[in-house]
């Protein structure tokens, strides 16, 4: 690790809790191409940007990914050297930011870091991200609620923004717009008539209400018809093969991308 490069970023509040991304780290288990990121490396470093307060969901994500990869190493950096700890179960700890410490790895994940600074800051903290990864490398930019109850993330790869995804507790959200709190920096501004993100919520509160008459059956249930309608309608939703305990809506970038100003 190279100790000369200078942190890039601020100090942000540090907020964390237990457990609160597992709808994330439960999607990058699943996602085909994080898998096979993983897998295919030949030094699987993930670097866990603005952990917080808390290591918590560093070691969660550790444990999660190594049902990918076993022998994966995962680092956790902090821009406040305070939140810096030691190193334990083959996590380690450093002082880092955007530049991150120097480090190569093949996948970030950064929850609700740049939620906290100025939107005109997020292209300058990707391409910075994007810089250091390794080939091939993969980049989360997310946000969550206090709980993790609702989260939004941005898969970034060398190229730029890939998809955003959605996903939420199935008995704690009314419908999916409501999730639009949580929307990353990058959007958070752009749920308004006229960009693609506010099209994309508007589509998905009318065809969760049409698929109403499935409530019955659960949340569950009604979503995966909504995703059904939403496919119909010709809106390129990803509709999963497997059974999930969360509701997840994932798009590709295009869609939602922010129009010239």
């Amino acid at each position: 690790m190279n100790r000369a490069v200078r942190p890039d970023g601020v100090i942000t509040r540090g907020t964390t809790g237990i457990n609160r991304l597992r709808r994330s780290d439960r999607w990058l288990m699943h996602r085909p191409q994080v898998v096979d990121l993983l897998r295919s490396a030949p030094d699987p470093l993930v670097v866990d940007l603005g952990y917080g307060a808390r290591p918590d969901t560093t070691f969660e994500l550790a444990a999660r990914l190594r049902t990918v990869r076993p022998e994966l190493r995962v680092v956790g950096l902090e821009i406040d050297p305070g939140r810096v700890v030691p190193g334990r179960d083959g996590v380690s700890f450093a002082r880092g930011g955007f530049e991150l410490a120097g480090l190569r790895p093949v996948l970030v994940r950064a929850f609700n870091v740049l939620r906290q600074y100025p939107e005109d800051a997020v292209d300058g903290a990707w391409a910075k991200i994007r810089s250091s990864l390794a080939p091939g490398g993969l980049f989360v930019d997310g946000t969550c609620d206090e709980l993790g109850r609702r989260c939004a993330w941005v898969l970034v790869d060398h190229l730029g923004p890939r998809s955003l995804t959605l996903a939420w507790d199935p008995f704690d959200v009314d419908r999916p717009g409501d999730v639009a709190e949580r929307l990353p920096k990058a959007l958070i501004h752009r749920n308004v008539p006229g960009e693609g993100v506010h099209d994309l919520l508007r589509a998905a509160d009318r065809a969760w209400a049409t698929a109403a008459p499935h409530a019955a059956f659960g949340p569950r249930v009604r979503w995966r018809a909504t995703l059904d309608l939403l496919r119909a309608e010709g809106l390129p939703v990803e509709v999963p093969r497997r059974r999930l305990r969360d509701n997840v809506l994932t798009v590709p970038w295009s869609l939602v991308a922010p129009r010239a100003d």
